[in-house]
């Protein structure tokens, strides 16, 4: 059986929603084609950082090291916003 590690980054807004049914299809596809994925879910956007606090460059280490990214959509306001003037 092929085995691949794929990095989630599911983002904020609706892209946790989005990568949620991603994954399902992933593993679908996985097990009607005798391919194992190995899933690590990263923080990403203003939601992930709210909830996991800010990251080491460990993590983006162990992205890059991945075979493959999910990357769900990225766009909260709170991660765009710039200092006032």
């Amino acid at each position: 059986m092929k085995q691949y590690s794929v990095a989630v980054l599911p983002g904020d807004g609706i892209g946790p929603e989005v990568i949620a049914q991603a994954e399902r299809a992933l593993e679908a596809a996985g097990e009607r084609f005798g391919i194992e994925f190995t899933l690590r879910r990263f923080p990403l956007g203003a939601a992930g950082v709210a909830a996991a606090g800010i990251r080491s460059g460990r993590d983006r280490a162990a992205v890059a090291r991945a075979d493959a990214v999910l990357l769900g959509a990225v766009g909260d306001p709170r991660s765009t916003r710039r200092p006032a003037t």
